[in-house]
């Protein structure tokens, strides 16, 4: 998550660093949680759900942005935001 604030060409966007310093951003992602830990289950199981802890959240996300969006039939996806790596999900 460093890149988004380096200078590097490749990484490079003023959006991260114009929003907020990357010390603050990695304060508020230590203290940031979405369920309490001791509601996890046994997550050695191949089937579980690898969201779990984030999945109230996209439950109540989808619902509420389902009320004042609604795409039209034709909709282009951009690669916009630069990625390094894979999302394991």
């Amino acid at each position: 998550m460093t890149n988004c604030w380096s200078t590097s060409y490749h990484f490079y966007s003023s959006f991260y660093s114009n929003t907020m310093k990357q010390d603050r951003y990695f304060h508020i992602l230590h203290f940031l949680r979405f369920t309490d830990n001791k509601n996890e289950t046994d997550m050695t199981d191949e089937n579980s759900d690898q969201l779990w802890k984030m999945r109230n959240l996209c439950e109540i996300l989808n619902k509420k942005f389902s009320k004042f969006y609604s795409p039209y039939k034709h909709l282009a996806v951009d690669e916009f935001i630069k990625c390094k790596g894979r999302v394991i999900f």
